[in-house]
């Protein structure tokens, strides 16, 4: 009971870099000596120092160390990258215990940091709180296994399943929805949309309501039909621009060129091959349609507005699941869909 204490503390702090840590998983860290916690933290951000070494770094008295217990939220890693391996640093200051909630199933880890910790003669347990650290780092999760991001699909509708009035944008939304549809684009990776949408809305794509780091924007544009002074091609975030004329970089846009053919399956490689953890479809209608009828998405969230009635425009694209939670917010319900076989 008490080990599932600290890894909920684990999470806690992990939770606070939602966002900032790309393409690096969430990860908190906690110490413990005779029952009280003398250090913590979390990684804040790719390149920064790990959660364990942010614990460690917080304990003010390090002779502590050997006769205490080190709480991670994710298996310690086991190879060099922009930082030296967590796993030889907790071997080196000899912790009396090493306490695991989830092992990393990234090939560079994999239980390879346990082992170290292991074979150094100090104890390891894992497995606390399993369920919980997996869910806290789903995006890397699926990334990783998958190789693909971690899709969630997201549209707003009227109470009569309208996406906009007369095929034109209507504000459907109140304003405590929309600074949670900006906190999902502060702790989502991208966010995508299809021609129609870019053309039709202008849309930025960026994170206003809330503070956060704005997401990678993705556009699926295969004549490119955008025009070029348009918000998407201004310079506030990475953006690729998927089409079938071009492949060049300028600046922070990157023209990436794709077949039509078998898209989805393109699209998702290229998204790994440019380690886009998850991914928002915030597309219209078609775009949406596309990932529902694959199957290929893990989250879906509807907002909708039923008191707003529209009357003609583009229809809400077909969905008929049951909500696994819902929401309400003033005249605004959000529902929310778990794809537990994608």
């Amino acid at each position: 009971m008490e080990d599932q204490l600290y890894i909920k503390r684990c999470i806690e702090l992990a939770q606070k870099a939602l966002g900032r840590t790309y393409p690096n998983p969430l990860v908190g860290s906690v110490i413990v000596h005779n029952g009280k916690i003398i250090g913590e933290g979390c990684h804040h951000k790719a390149g920064e120092n790990h959660a364990e070494i942010n614990a460690i770094n917080s304990v003010k008295n390090k002779e502590l160390i050997p006769e205490s217990t080190i709480y991670v939220s994710l298996e310690p890693c086991a190879h060099y990258g922009k930082t030296p391996p967590c796993a030889l640093k907790i071997k080196e200051l000899g912790f009396k215990k090493v306490v695991i909630g989830a092992m990393d199933s990234h090939d560079k880890v994999d239980g390879k940091g346990k082992k170290i910790i292991q074979d150094a003669g100090i104890e390891v347990i894992s497995g606390i709180l399993e369920k919980e650290c997996i869910e806290l780092n789903k995006r890397f999760f699926t990334f990783h296994e998958k190789k693909r991001p971690y899709i969630i699909l997201k549209w707003a509708a009227s109470g009569d399943g309208f996406l906009d009035k007369d095929f034109k944008p209507a504000s459907i939304s109140n304003a405590l929805v929309n600074q949670f549809v900006h906190q999902l684009r502060a702790d989502e990776h991208a966010i995508l949309v299809g021609t129609q949408t870019a053309v039709t809305d202008n849309p930025s794509l960026t994170v206003r309501k809330v503070e956060g780091v704005n997401p990678v924007r993705i556009v699926i544009d295969f004549d490119l039909k955008v025009p070029a002074d348009y918000k998407i091609y201004n310079s506030e975030s990475k953006t690729l621009i998927f089409n079938r004329v071009k492949e060049n970089i300028i600046n922070n846009i990157h023209f990436i060129k794709i077949e039509k053919e078998n898209f989805l399956q393109h699209l998702m490689d290229a998204l790994y091959k440019h380690q886009i953890q998850s991914v928002i479809i915030e597309g219209g209608r078609f775009t949406l349609q596309q990932f529902i009828d694959a199957g290929l998405w893990d989250e879906t969230i509807i907002i909708k507005n039923e008191n707003l009635k529209l009357e003609n425009g583009t229809k809400a694209p077909e969905f008929v699941l049951k909500p696994k939670k819902i929401k309400t917010y003033r005249d605004n319900v959000i529902s929310f869909y778990s794809n537990i076989n994608s």
